[in-house]
């Protein structure tokens, strides 16, 4: 019979092995995306793939949170006689919290299962091994291009959502709740704040290398077959997904504490 502490242990360890496998493949991503040469072809065209292509899915996804938000701070607001402030409550949670996160979670389904997917594809059918024989770096030329975009291009899907998300709280308010236009734009406008803005920035900035990174780690390390890329698929998106609420928990008590 096999001893509980066994498997505790084969676990723990198993667990700390991969962290460790994944953190040596994220810096040398880091290493390759931020030292030449780099790629602008294939950088240009993961930013098209990654951000432009993202942009539909990502403002639906907005502008339906924005409008359940308003009706929901609404509800809560009017057991107290506080129902002004919807529009500060909405501008505030969609530009510090809502707009990242969501469009993060978007991204883990969509491009790190698709960079997994496309990676693990690769891998299978030894496009890599033969581009490593060729002395030719997939770090460099696969995986970094993906990474830049992502970094690229989360910041302004972001920013797209938050207007997006703001304006769905607005339509909702103005011709479901009763609320008169101008006093609600004038006070959103009012409320946020530039460090409101930054937050949301420089958390895209990091979902984007996460969801990056898991996507062409997965993918890296999928094995033969259609069952080895789907699983691959599905644990990038997993594992992003995670990664970016876990991150996003982080960086939201960080920035609490500094008083950003």
């Amino acid at each position: 019979m096999t001893n509980p502490l066994q498997i505790i242990g084969r676990v723990t360890l198993g667990l700390f092995s991969e962290i460790g496998r994944l953190a040596v493949f994220a810096g040398r991503v880091k290493m390759a995306a931020f030292t030449p040469r780099w790629y602008g072809g294939e950088i240009l065209r993961q930013m098209v793939r990654i951000g432009f292509y993202s942009l539909p899915v990502v403002g639906l996804s907005a502008v339906f949170i924005g409008a359940a938000l308003a009706l929901n701070i609404y509800e809560g607001g009017s057991r107290y006689g506080a129902e002004q402030f919807v529009p500060n409550i909405v501008v505030l949670g969609i530009s510090r919290e809502l707009g990242a996160v969501i469009t993060g979670l978007m991204l883990a389904g969509r491009v790190s299962a698709g960079i997994a997917a496309e990676i693990g594809a690769m891998r299978v059918t030894e496009q890599i091994d033969a581009l490593e024989t060729l002395s030719a770096s997939p770090y460099r030329y696969l995986y970094a291009p993906r990474f830049i975009a992502a970094l690229l291009t989360l910041p302004a899907l972001v920013i797209v959502a938050d207007i997006i998300g703001v304006m769905g709280g607005w339509l909702v308010s103005v011709h479901g709740l009763g609320f008169d236009s101008t006093v609600y734009l004038r006070n959103t406008v009012d409320f946020i704040t530039r460090n409101d803005i930054i937050v949301g920035v420089i958390k895209a900035v990091v979902f984007g290398g996460v969801i990056a990174v898991m996507g062409c780690y997965q993918g890296d390390r999928s094995q033969a077959g259609a069952t080895g890329v789907g699983r691959a698929a599905t644990l990038s998106m997993v594992g992003a997904a995670v990664l970016v609420l876990a991150t996003n928990y982080v960086m939201s008590t960080l920035f609490v504490e500094i008083g950003l």
